[in-house]
């Protein structure tokens, strides 16, 4: 499994987990991986409408692809003839604000690294967003395990949400009953993003008003699901999130006077606002509220003229000032975040919204979640990213796309706070008993990030279709205890992906072997994972946690281990 290849669909309905073990090299790295499943707890796209790879040659999905009927099922048992355990070939969008491949696109990288794809990266152009999972949009594609026999002819390979929806125990019956997905779709939809230019000011509709949308705007708005999202730095990145504390808005509307202008409140709202945002003021949260409704609103539908003329003049003020050494009414850091948005978006409302949105600045493996009607923008860095399998986006700023103002207006709820109440603390994911990395997690530290020093990792949102693990496996500069791990259950299909590093996923009885980029799914409730790279091993996991009381029928097959080997090779 090398560094950006996507491990296999892990079927872990009921249950299934993963052991990640370290082969002693004498090197040191440590290998690091993701995945995500369903959650028993309760990404934002831009769409351009491309169901295709990107890349000079795509692969394809074919309907030639044998179906398999009960005599197949009764040969090869529920799961098919590839197991519980495939590679994935992910697929990728190439947004103009993605990062220029011969720039460093992880996405790009990625993209490659999935050799059966034959995808062609072409230097010049960017690599946004790399997708796994079944949304018709770019649905993910299967790798037939060599043994099976049923490699596809001419590069052409199934869709993932075809081959699951022929093998409905793939999904099992949890999922399928909870979520009442149709045939063949995961709950969640897992990306990777490499942004390089800021992206729209957006929010992400709750599951009544997605309905609501996709029923009155079906070109829009593609389907009725809402999508809640997760994001998990895999480099810096900078993206905006949720509406400041009122307070700070009051201090630039009084303080800056460009903002001032397209405000352009009476003097009586100013004053009063000035009151209200004061500590003084008591004010409750619903009037604030109200508040902060009313300046986001004048802000968005300001006439045209009067915000580009405004947001130009701010800009070549702050550019001047900033060159010249002069002091501003906000810090050097804000300054330049509005002197760099509007270069990429030149008198663009959008660009206003530094003083009304909060600025969050993630290093990798810190996290944040996104609410259904929250206003963010992600503006630069790397990032895992998993969402309910959705492609619903509401813009209203620095974007050529189409705008629906009125409706991000309408949608927003308007809490208002500091920017660490959105941040996600992810939490130690003891393993299963009996691993070797068990004593890893009897005292945990912080690491240089603040984040817990262990070797999994879990994020848990608020919401019921997914979660994420983030497992780390070092070599043998590493303690010993980070060289093996075995993970507890899962309940529902994961998908896994490599982001540094190489190993090998071996789901007994079959191997499959991975690299950085590539992806899988996975069936199995214990999976073990060993390191086997000169540097460290990562791997991103989503899916669904176990419910605690959850009982796995006895006889299911899905209480085998799988392997994650590193390669001392890896260079």
């Amino acid at each position: 499994m090398a560094n950006g290849r996507l491990a296999a669909l892990n079927h872990q309905i009921g249950a299934s987990g993963s052991t990640a073990q370290h082969q002693d090299s004498g090197i040191g790295p440590s290998i690091e991986s993701t995945h995500s499943a369903p959650s028993s707890t309760a990404s934002r796209t831009e769409s351009v409408g491309s169901s295709r790879p990107s890349s000079s040659r795509s692969a394809s999905t074919s309907s030639d692809m044998p179906s398999v009927s009960s005599e197949h099922e009764d040969r090869f048992g529920p799961y098919g003839p590839f197991g519980p355990t495939f590679a994935l070939i992910p697929q990728a969008q190439n947004y103009e604000w993605g990062v220029i491949a011969s720039d460093g696109s992880l996405v790009a990288k990625y993209a490659s690294a999935t050799v059966e794809a034959d995808v062609h990266i072409k230097d010049s152009r960017p690599y946004a967003e790399l997708w796994m999972g079944t949304h018709p949009s770019l649905p993910s594609l299967v790798i037939p395990p060599k043994q099976s026999g049923s490699i596809p002819p001419a590069g052409r390979f199934i869709s993932l949400s075809s081959y699951l929806s022929q093998h409905t125990a793939l999904q099992g019956k949890v999922v399928a009953r909870r979520f009442r997905r149709p045939d063949g779709e995961l709950p969640y939809l897992f990306k990777i993003l490499s942004v390089a230019k800021a992206l729209s000011i957006q929010a992400h509709p709750d599951k009544s008003l997605a309905e609501r949308l996709h029923r009155e705007k079906p070109k829009s708005y593609k389907d009725d699901n809402h999508k809640p999202e997760m994001a998990i730095a895999l480099t810096s990145f900078r993206g905006f999130c949720g509406f400041r504390p009122l307070k700070e808005m009051a201090t630039y509307l009084d303080a800056v006077p460009e903002f001032q202008r397209v405000v352009n409140a009476p003097s009586a709202f100013a004053a009063e606002l000035a009151y209200k945002a004061s500590d003084s003021a008591g004010t409750s949260e619903d009037e604030a509220r109200d508040w902060v409704r009313g300046i986001f609103s004048r802000l968005m539908n300001a006439q045209a003229t009067t915000y580009k003329s405004a947001v130009m003049d701010l800009a070549a003020r702050y550019r001047a000032a900033l060159q010249d050494g002069v002091e501003l009414e906000v810090d050097k850091d804000l300054a330049g975040l509005l002197v760099t948005l509007n270069e990429q978006y030149p008198g663009d409302v959008g660009v206003l919204c530094a003083f009304v949105l909060n600025v969050v600045d993630l290093q990798p493996g810190q996290a944040l979640f996104l609410g259904a009607n929250e206003p963010h923008a992600y503006i630069k860095g790397d990032i895992v990213e998993c969402m309910a399998s959705s492609d619903n986006v509401v813009r209203a700023g620095l974007t050529p796309k189409e705008r629906d103002t009125e409706t991000l207006v309408s949608m927003l709820t308007y809490n208002s706070g500091s920017a660490e109440r959105q941040l996600m603390s992810p939490s130690p994911y003891p393993p299963a008993e009996g691993s070797l990395s068990a004593s890893a997690y009897e005292e945990v530290k912080a690491d240089s990030h603040g984040l817990p020093d262990v070797p999994s990792l879990l994020y848990d949102p608020p919401i019921e279709e997914f979660c994420v693990i983030r497992t780390t496996l070092r070599s043998a500069s590493g303690p010993q205890t980070w060289k093996e791990e075995t993970q507890k259950p899962l309940d529902g299909p994961s998908v896994l992906i490599v982001t540094s590093g190489q190993g090998s996923f071996v789901s007994i009885p079959q191997p499959v072997s991975h690299s950085n980029g590539h992806a899988s799914h996975n069936e199995r409730p214990s999976d073990t994972m060993q390191p086997d790279s000169r540097r460290q091993f990562e791997l991103e996991r989503a899916g669904q946690l176990r419910p605690e009381k959850a009982q796995i029928p006895p006889g299911h097959g899905i209480d085998r281990p799988a392997k994650l080997l590193w390669d001392p090779d890896d260079s």
